[in-house]
């Protein structure tokens, strides 16, 4: 199973067009995979990935992280909604 999430926040008057992309995935030894990227859109982002060893842990990490980038005016993108299935 996976879990996943795209925010994006755009502000034309200060030229902000950014994405944050966030997914939990199972890896080969058992763990859990939090994997986000980040970035302007249309360009190559940032890449990090954190381990936990439960999915609920890493289900906890993704739904804070998304909190606080929703608090710095990220939003989920309607149109984007279709593609993962929301």
């Amino acid at each position: 199973m996976s879990i996943q999430t795209y925010l994006e926040k755009r502000d034309p008057t200060t030229n902000q067009s950014r994405y944050y992309h966030m997914q939990i995935l199972p890896n080969l030894f058992g763990e859990w995979t939090l994997y986000h990227e980040w970035g302007r859109i249309g360009h190559r982002g940032e890449k990090r990935m954190d381990l936990f060893t439960c999915e609920d842990m890493a289900v906890e990490a993704l739904m804070t992280l998304e909190a606080a980038k929703r608090q710095r005016g990220y939003w989920v993108e309607p149109q984007q909604l279709a593609m993962f299935g929301l």
